[in-house]
């Protein structure tokens, strides 16, 4: 997950102008290359195209150029900052996307997954303003994230096993729950370092 650096106070950057990373590109690149591969693209536009990426600066430019490859939930990088809705089902943002300073979330008897361990947080406090109604919040976050429930929850649960770091990332949950849950997880760490984790506490 990026966290992109700026002064406080500053404008925050649209979404669609957040710079782009060498990762990002090369992800582009990937798509392009199995586009050219299967005959979806020329060689020209192929060689156009790739171009483009390898030039783009920011976020907006690289989505651009797979919009007609592939479908949207498969595209190597999601920069949108439109609701999170379910109802009666479950949806799901993961992969590389951009998360928004505030990301409204409606999920009526259904659930919504947010993984942002490859996500791009557009600042480091984060806030899905939520209303659940019969509906289940589930996120997927990487070390050094916390996770902090500070809305009006009605017969409602949490079960946050966050690892946060002092200085890290905060994705507040705000809004309503009504009969509703909210679980994070971070990852479960290698089997190498819970052990020497335990070793070291023990000492």
């Amino acid at each position: 997950m990026d966290v992109p650096h700026r002064p406080a106070g500053e404008k925050v950057t649209r979404v669609r102008d957040l710079r782009a990373s060498d990762a990002d590109r090369e992800r582009v690149a990937a798509v392009l290359g199995e586009a050219l591969a299967d005959g979806r693209l020329t060689m020209e536009e192929h060689s156009e195209r790739t171009a483009r990426a390898y030039a783009a600066r920011t976020l907006g430019e690289l989505t651009g150029l797979t919009g007609d490859l592939i479908p949207e939930e498969a595209q190597p990088i999601l920069v949108d900052d439109r609701p999170v809705s379910v109802f009666f089902g479950r949806t799901r943002r993961d992969g590389r996307w951009v998360v928004p300073v505030k990301l409204p979330l409606l999920a009526l008897f259904g659930t919504v997954e947010l993984d942002l361990r490859e996500a791009v947080l557009q600042r480091r406090h984060i806030v899905v303003d939520s209303m659940v109604l019969g509906g289940r919040i589930r996120l997927l976050v990487p070390d050094g994230v916390r996770v902090d429930v500070t809305g009006r929850t009605i017969l409602s649960t949490r079960d946050l096993r966050d690892r946060p770091a002092s200085d890290g990332p905060t994705v507040e949950v705000a809004g309503t729950l009504i009969f509703g849950s909210v679980r994070a997880r971070a990852p479960k760490r290698p089997l190498r370092t819970r052990v020497r984790n335990r070793l070291t506490r023990g000492r």
